[in-house]
């Protein structure tokens, strides 16, 4: 692991399509972007952020996100996440994360990943398996 930056930030775009609804993705009935999708870009930003800090062999995997959704996103709308570096604890890193629509901001979260060694992370997962 390399030395992590404070406040570093990465913003990433998507378009709001008839995939990210929440009444395609199954978390409501209404043809606006869903919540899990928005968490989905949420965490995304924040683990490609992340990953420029990161040796071969290591990622990072989520283990918190506190989110707000604040306001609803029509289809064919564009909307950016920005994520913001904002604490580490060894190999804990906090972010600060601002999602807005073309109009509003439309959520924010405080977000933890954990930095692993993606090899034994995955081994340890399947040894359940084993059991």
């Amino acid at each position: 692991m390399k030395e992590i930056k404070l406040q570093a930030s990465l913003t990433k775009e998507c378009l709001v399509t008839s995939e990210l609804l929440a009444s395609s993705v199954g978390s409501g009935i209404v043809d606006v972007y869903a919540t899990p999708m928005m968490i989905a870009l949420m965490e995304n930003t924040a683990a490609e952020l992340l990953s420029q800090f990161l040796d071969e062999g290591e990622t990072s995997v989520g283990i918190r996100i506190d989110t707000s959704h604040d306001a609803a996103t029509p289809a064919k709308m564009k909307v950016w996440a920005t994520a913001q570096i904002t604490a580490v604890d060894r190999k804990k890193v906090t972010f600060h994360i601002v999602a807005k629509d073309e109009k509003d901001v439309i959520g924010t979260a405080q977000h933890e990943r954990f930095i692993v060694n993606k090899e034994k992370f995955e081994a340890k997962a399947q040894s359940k398996l084993d059991k």
